[in-house]
């Protein structure tokens, strides 16, 4: 996730990232092969928007719900909305570390690029509320950079790291092996691990 004060603003309040435009089609390829064919999926810290309309319109048999903790966010999710399909729903305003989440039952959770640029509470209340609310075998996906074995993966993510920490103290790329040890303990299973392009990885973890 860009953070919002990144991003180029449209007349109508649409917000707009170059990064979502590189990297959406390697995410849909991964998602593509691990949603369900149909049902309904409840997307984390939704941005600008632009993902959300993408996925939706790419993947018509699922519906789609986005949702954002900033009213900026959710305005422009809502403008971009305005052209995007049917399945698309009207974005929620959702901050994750507000447990109980206030949402209707989902299918699969997505989340793409927060948990670098969120506290560490955020991350331990997405993977608390998946273990609790996905179905048995539902997925959660994961986007983002991470650290393999303590060790950033690139020069480019530990300069981006000491800028996050620079901005926020409480941010920063997280340990991949924290993160999946973390979902263990609220009954999610680490299934596969994508590299994909920038250096980022792809996290599919399963209710088990």
């Amino acid at each position: 996730m860009d953070t919002l004060d990144s991003l180029s603003s449209q007349p109508d309040r649409r917000l707009s990232s170059p990064a979502t435009q590189r990297n959406r089609e390697p995410i849909f390829n991964i998602l593509a092969q691990h949603l369900p064919e149909s049902g309904r999926v409840l997307e984390i810290a939704s941005g600008s928007g632009e993902h959300a309309l993408y996925f939706a319109q790419r993947l018509p048999r699922l519906t789609w719900q986005p949702s954002d903790p900033s009213p900026r966010a959710v305005a422009s999710v809502a403008a971009w909305r305005e052209s995007g399909p049917d399945n698309l729903e009207a974005p929620l305003r959702l901050d994750v570390t507000q447990r109980p989440w206030a949402v209707s039952p989902f299918d699969a959770l997505v989340c793409i690029n927060m948990l670098h640029i969120a506290p560490w509470e955020a991350s331990e209340a997405l993977l608390a509320e998946a273990g609790e609310r996905l179905p048995q075998g539902g997925v959660l996906f994961l986007y983002g950079p991470y650290r393999r074995g303590g060790q950033h993966t690139a020069p480019s993510n530990a300069a981006f790291d000491e800028d996050l920490k620079q901005r926020d103290a409480r941010w920063g790329i997280r340990d991949l092996e924290a993160v999946t040890a973390l979902a263990e303990t609220y009954g999610l299973e680490l299934d596969r691990v994508y590299e994909m392009p920038a250096n980022n990885l792809s996290l599919i973890l399963r209710r088990a």
